[in-house]
């Protein structure tokens, strides 16, 4: 990590000649400029924006305006906000030369936080928590398939008939990661240096699937982690002439990208959740508060069309809001014990937004501390063929439970939950107007 002086003296030697301002848009992808160091310097120095278009809160993932925002909208103008950075995240990119990178809050030229901006989402749960005394801690696991093809083959190819980087299931395998350590000590290596604390790599359950995993730490300092992690093993991909997917589903024989995360609430620098080992009340009613509201939040857990494939039976993915000891049918597994007693949520895939999964999951854990929810019993056996309440299994269903619910607007506010309402709903016209490669292959010829 930098300080401002510290930036200040590699820009005066010329180690560092460029400065990425970024913040995360609906979809979880990083958004900016490139701004000369030098420049950014004096702009800083002098208390100066970094300003970007309103309409990047407003795009569906083509980049089209949409309507049916009120924050940004051709009525209105299109006009800008800002992008204030936030100093604690200010770091090098070791993959780019002479570049730093530092993430930023969106604001209104007023100063008003933008309150659809994922960041600030997630801002605003953490603060409801700390008013109770607690902590969340978090820590995401990403899965990711490796591909021969390059992000432009891939495109020229339709993303059809893609390469998997080793073709066999390579889960725990050492062997078979070897042949693409020389990726993966770069993604790890990097990921350290730019101040994301490495803990360990893996091959996961497919060919050409890996896991990189990071040290837990606070909500936002995840969530920050989460997104330049993402981008930049993309970056670094492309400088090794192959590609990465985080797609939830990429296709229908293939096992889904998972991304797990591990949760506490902690008071006092000390995990709120452990006593001996024994689960708290504190334990058991942010967990059943996560299991009342999870179909109700599904949207910032399960934010693409996609991400609602991968959610099948045997699939390593949940399809239940069962929870369970170390039970890995379960959408949530209770693991650990003492001080690293945890609930791991199972449910989000590799698409997922980090700031809004953390908002929504510590929303509906303090949902469930405050109006003291009972934890229902532990289901011991295969979650997958229990009668436990489903998850919902398409964005649709995922609409109405928002639309129906009370827990959301009671957390985010009116106008966060109609913004992603309104997103969700893009997301599934746009998929309803287009007609699918699958549909082609069935109906062409014998209809």
């Amino acid at each position: 990590m930098l300080s401002r002086d510290e930036l200040r003296a590699l820009v005066a030697s010329g180690e560092i000649d460029t400065v990425i301002v970024a913040f995360t848009d609906m979809q979880g992808r990083l958004l900016g400029k490139r701004l000369h160091a030098e420049f950014f310097v004096e702009e800083m120095d002098a208390g100066h924006a970094v300003e970007g278009c309103n309409y990047l809160l407003a795009l569906e993932m083509e980049m089209d305006p949409v309507p049916g925002y009120e924050i940004a909208s051709w009525e209105q103008g299109y006009g800008d906000f800002v992008i204030s950075p936030d100093f604690s995240t200010l770091r090098r990119v070791p993959w780019l030369e002479g570049t730093a990178l530092v993430l930023g809050d969106v604001m209104w030229h007023d100063g008003a936080p933008v309150e659809p901006s994922p960041r600030q989402v997630l801002r605003t749960q953490i603060a409801r928590a700390e008013a109770l005394g607690l902590t969340p801690m978090v820590g995401s696991e990403l899965e990711f398939f490796l591909l021969r093809e390059t992000y432009a083959e891939a495109h020229a190819q339709g993303y059809e008939t893609l390469t998997p980087s080793v073709p066999y299931i390579l889960d725990y395998h050492i062997l078979a990661t070897t042949y693409d350590e020389p990726l993966l000590r770069s993604i790890r290596n990097n990921m350290h240096a730019a101040g994301i604390r490495v803990e360990t790599s893996k091959g996961e359950a497919w060919p050409g699937q890996q896991e990189i995993n990071f040290r837990f730490a606070d909500a936002l300092t995840m969530a920050d982690n989460h997104s330049i992690y993402k981008n930049g093993a993309k970056e670094i991909a492309f400088l090794h002439g192959c590609s990465i997917t985080f797609m939830a589903k990429p296709f229908e024989s293939w096992i889904g990208n998972s991304c797990h995360i591990h949760a506490s609430l902690w008071r006092d620098g000390r995990n709120a959740f452990a006593r001996g080992e024994s689960q708290t009340t504190l334990f058991r009613r942010f967990l059943a508060g996560q299991i009342a509201c999870a179909k109700e939040l599904a949207v910032f857990f399960a934010p693409t069309i996609n991400s609602y494939k991968r959610y099948a039976a045997g699939s390593w993915a949940p399809t239940t809001l069962a929870w369970g000891h170390d039970n890995r049918t379960c959408g949530f597994r209770v693991v650990g014990h003492g001080q690293g007693l945890r609930v791991e949520t199972r449910i989000p895939g590799g698409d997922v937004n980090p700031y809004l999964a953390f908002a929504a999951m510590i929303a509906s854990g303090l949902h469930g501390i405050e109006r003291e929810l009972r934890l229902p019993a532990a289901l011991a056996g295969n979650a997958y063929e229990s009668r436990a309440d489903r998850f919902p299994s398409t964005m649709r269903d995922a609409i109405e439970a928002l639309e129906r619910g009370s827990v959301a607007r009671e957390a985010f506010g009116d106008q966060v939950v109609d913004h992603y309402l309104n997103y969700a709903r893009t997301e599934q016209g746009i998929f309803d107007r287009n007609v699918t490669d699958w549909e082609r292959r069935r109906y062409f010829e014998r209809i």
